[in-house]
């Protein structure tokens, strides 16, 4: 396979009904506004805007995709068929992978509507042919597999469409000839790539490609049956990535190639397992010996020194692979003409031995590659390199290592030596690697390290000692590897960790101890306290396990500021365990914390003090009966929150714990029965929700979580589709989903329909007693206002506060104060109530008027046409009749002002009732005689309150008729 070819991988009853109408009655309108498509699928899930629908038995294209994704990932299905509607509602696709299905037809212009689409994964399918149409519409697409099909036809026209295309895969198909190729390479202008192998072509043609591609660059055809290669033209001029290789089981290929400018560009060239006369290869070799780089012998039978010393009299070759080639010795002469080769990879064969001087020629090898064969030590011959870069000598069977191996290895930078057999280092081991940035050293069974690191090793960054059989890290064990920043020690069997152990790693950035043997006291005695600069710590699988939530003496972490992922062990043993409160001390700067899986029975409310950075928290997997919203209030900043398995039964606890950056919500296998609108509303930022293997009650308390997994825009709940029943008995097990729930909604339209009439209704009869009834029920209002403070004032008796009170308009206000007070008051001494003087200010005005009335014996209307007129004087008169009426004692004296015609007291009915019942004074009459109407008045003051008969006679008459 050739550059970037490689597979794609990507409560029950009517109160429950009540309480969700006001849910229903808000979702049902926003729904009739806005239409929306929700998002929840029924087999798929949405990573970072791609469908991922891989393995999941699927037998169509799913079709409750949402239209805005980008790439869509359909493999590992079983799918047969794509029809021509299966993607008419994603035009924004840019990937689409299919890959592996049972594909055998394709409609034709099923891909037209993908109008982006960059890359099309078929490979792995049953095709059989490609039809005129099949690409329509695909004008973007750049890259296109459909390698293992079993494609013999394709039509003239089937590629015409793919102007854009760069990549064609078409290897492991039955084109069988030349000319079909043809027909692909004619419409494609732009292609750079071509696979074609294993199509069972057995002749290579130049003029039968006439016309075809001038611009590209790579081409495998490999593993084919082509016994005659021909080429007669320059069809090629642009290649320069070549493979030819075949079968070395297969006929021997004839090679004719007449002009050495026809593969002048090609810089790499891999002839694997090609079967060919040793002459016709040298030509071969001859033909590209201006430009080729990189050459592959791969799996070749016979020959191999002639064509590698060939190969190295190319001035310009620096790379030589000659894997699989299965020989067990290399001798002195196998690379002696390769001066200018600077990598040589020796995978995959069977040396078991190599000359001391068989690599003395290779003046200017940098990279050496002798993994997956037989070396029992290193080769003395790599003492010879003293210019490599990199050595692999990992899957030998090295057993032990000398202070040697490695000498005059100066410049080496990288260094496997995984899974061999090497049991200890010695402490000389590395002495002259001292540009060593990568060791790998895992796979070993190394049980002792004998201070092979307190060495300086000024530039190892990386240093991988996992899956060994180390026991302990002593003091100082890696204090010559200041510039480290990776070490991997998981998977070995270290119990004991000192305070030391990590001295000198002060540039650490990521430690991995997970699957060893270690106990919360060798991590509560500041045994990481040198690793300043640590970025991320994972301890899992470890025998680390506190018994309470008191504080440690000295937090375990407490020096690692920087530290930005901590991920504790699993507990082993009976019982739950606690975490000191402590724990996190000193972790300010924490964004990743996982304690999934540690047997936890509750966590502290001040846990989380200490981690105010905290964006993804993992507490899986524990016995976790409750979680506290305090925790989260320390953490304002989680996005992800990890809770499965944990027996919770409720998720009430995220309504008060203001998580509102939170994205990510993982909850399956708990026993939450009913998920709440109020959840969901305080979790503003959530994108994706996991609520797999929980039982839901299926009935109206569930409806609103139903209807918002249907239709909201936002979040995707993972499965939702597969959500079982498990509460009442007689729908368990069916799909919560499936759930009817329009019994516990109302008609929408209905309501709307019966508001706007109630509220039409309304108006109108507000508008009608406004215009018609004001004055009426103003009236009621104060006469009811009048019984209230009459009972209130009947029960309690109090004393007259005054001998009359005045209503008058304030614009008479003249005659009252020259004529009337300095009579009444200054003369005869009454005591009178003026509404200006004596009304309490602050008091509502209608108090105070009845307050007056009902504290005067008497109460004297002022008469004239502006009192008539004045609203406030009418109450004044209407609360004085009423006292009249229901005492039915003589305290009313009316006094007219002017003179007003009968006439024009009609519309005052209640003033006209009056003076059809009871005498009044008249000012106008008393012109001349004054005095007598001063007397009259005084009389009327000083009669009792006697129970008057129905006239209510005064003892001073001055009548009307």
């Amino acid at each position: 396979m050739g550059p970037g070819v490689k597979e794609h991988e990507t409560e029950t009853g009517g109160r429950k009904n009540v309480r969700l109408i006001s849910y229903f009655f808000l979702l049902n309108i926003s729904s009739l506004l806005a239409p929306i498509s929700g998002f929840a699928m029924k087999s798929c899930k949405i990573s970072y805007n791609i469908a991922i629908c891989k393995k999941m038995k699927l037998t169509a294209v799913p079709r409750d995709i949402p239209s805005a994704v980008k790439g869509f990932d359909l493999s590992s299905n079983k799918i047969s068929r794509v029809h021509v509607s299966d993607f008419e509602n994603l035009p924004g696709l840019t990937q689409l992978d299919l890959n592996r299905n049972s594909i055998s037809l394709i409609d034709d212009g099923a891909f037209a509507n993908l109008i982006s689409l960059n890359k099309l994964n078929l490979n792995n399918n049953k095709l059989s042919e490609l039809g005129a149409d099949l690409f329509h519409g695909l004008s973007n697409l750049t890259e296109l597999r459909v390698s293992s099909n079993s494609i013999q036809a394709v039509a003239e026209t089937t590629f015409q469409p793919l102007k854009s295309l760069k990549f064609l895969d078409f290897s492991k198909n039955k084109l069988k000839h030349i000319t079909k190729v043809k027909s692909i390479l004619q419409h494609l202008p732009n292609l750079r790539e071509l696979y074609l192998r294993s199509n069972g072509l057995t002749t290579f043609y130049s003029e039968q490609l006439t016309n075809s591609s001038l611009v590209l660059k790579s081409l495998d055809l490999s593993l084919n049956r082509i016994t005659d290669f021909r080429i007669t033209a320059n069809v090629f001029p642009n290649l320069t990535w070549f493979n030819i290789g075949g079968d070395p089981a297969k006929t021997a290929m004839i090679w004719d190639v007449r002009n050495k400018t026809f593969l002048s560009r090609v810089s790499t060239l891999d002839i694997s397992g090609l079967r060919m006369k040793l002459t016709d290869m040298e030509t071969l070799l001859w033909m590209v010996n201006s430009s080729l780089t990189s050459l592959r012998i791969n799996n070749m039978k016979t020959n191999l020194p002639v064509l590698v010393q060939t190969a190295c009299t190319v001035p310009t070759l620096s790379v030589l692979q000659l894997r699989r080639n299965k020989f067990f010795f290399v001798s002195s002469d196998l690379f002696k003409l390769c001066f200018n080769v600077e990598e040589i990879d020796l995978k995959e064969n069977k040396i078991k031995a190599i000359k001391d001087d068989a690599f003395r020629s290779l003046h200017s090898l940098k990279i050496l590659s002798l993994s997956n064969n037989k070396l029992s030590s290193v080769p003395c011959a790599t003492r010879n390199l003293s210019n490599l870069l990199e050595l692999d000598l990992s899957s030998n069977n090295i057993t032990k290592l000398g202070c040697d191996d490695f000498a005059n290895q100066t410049k080496l930078k990288h260094l496997d030596l995984y899974q061999n057999r090497i049991a200890a280092l010695p402490e000389c081991v590395f002495k002259d690697l001292v540009r060593l940035q990568v060791l790998k050293l895992q796979s070993n069974g190394l049980s002792n390290l004998n201070g092979a690191f307190k060495s300086p090793l000024p530039y190892l960054k990386q240093l991988l000692l996992n899956t060994n059989k180390l026991t302990a890290i002593k003091h100082g064990e890696f204090s010559g590897l200041w510039s480290l920043q990776n070490l991997s020690l998981h998977e070995n069997q270290i119990s004991q960790l000192y305070i030391g152990s990590f001295v000198g790693l002060t540039n650490l950035t990521h430690l991995l101890l997970q699957r060893n043997l270690i106990e919360e006291t060798n991590v509560s005695k500041g045994v990481f306290n040198d690793l300043i600069n640590l970025r991320s710590l994972e301890l899992r699988d470890n025998h680390i396990k506190y018994r309470n939530s008191t504080s440690l003496l000295q937090a375990p972490f407490s020096q690692l500021s920087r530290l930005e992922m901590l991920a504790m062990p699993t507990q082993h043993g009976k019982g739950g365990s606690l975490l000191p409160r402590n724990l996190l001390q000193g972790l300010t700067n924490l964004l990743d914390f996982n304690i999934r899986d540690i047997h936890l029975f509750s966590l502290h409310k001040d846990m989380f003090n200490y981690t105010p950075q905290l964006t993804n928290l993992d507490i899986s997997s524990n016995e976790l009966q409750d979680l506290s919203p305090d925790w989260f209030s320390q953490i304002p900043n989680l996005k992800s929150l990890y809770i499965s398995r944990t027996s919770l039964t409720s998720l009430d606890y995220l309504t008060d714990a203001n998580l509102t950056k939170l994205e990510f919500v993982q909850a399956r296998k708990n026993e939450y029965s009913v998920i709440s609108e109020d959840i969901i509303n305080s979790l503003p930022s959530l994108v994706f929700a996991d609520f797999q293997g929980n039982g839901f009650t299926c009935d109206c308390d569930n409806a609103w979580f139903i209807q918002w997994i249907q239709n909201n825009n936002q979040t995707q709940v993972f499965d939702a589709y597969n959500f079982k029943c498990n509460y009442p008995v007689n729908l368990k097990g069916m799909k919560l989903l499936d759930l009817d729930i329009r019994l516990c909604s109302v008609d929408t339209g209905f309501i709307m329909f019966i508001s706007t009439t109630c509220s039409i209704l309304v108006f109108m009869l507000a508008s009608f007693i406004y215009h018609f009834l004001r004055w009426h029920l103003a009236y009621a209002y104060y006469f009811f206002l009048a019984m209230l403070f009459d009972t209130k004032h009947k029960n309690k008796k109090p004393p007259n506060q005054y001998d009359a009170f005045v209503s008058y308009n304030a614009n008479d206000e003249p005659w009252i104060m020259r004529e009337l007070l300095p009579k009444l008051e200054g003369e005869q001494g009454w005591k009178l109530c003026l509404h200006h003087r004596d009304f309490m200010p602050g008091k509502p005005i209608v108090e105070n008027i009845v307050d007056a009335i009902y504290g005067s014996r008497k109460t004297i209307c002022v008469i004239s046409r502006r009192y008539l007129e004045s609203e406030w004087c009418s109450r004044e008169m209407q609360v004085a009749s009423f006292r009249l009426f229901d005492e039915q004692k003589d305290v009313l004296i009316l006094v007219f002002l002017e003179e007003i015609p009968t006439g024009e007291l009609s519309p005052y009915y209640r003033m006209k009732k009056l003076l059809n019942k009871m005498t009044y004074l008249s000012w106008p009459r008393a012109a001349g005689h004054t005095e007598l109407f001063w007397e009259k008045l005084r009389q009327a003051l000083r009669t009792g309150q006697d129970r008057v008969d129905e006239h209510f006679p005064l003892n001073v008459v001055d009548s009307q008729r």
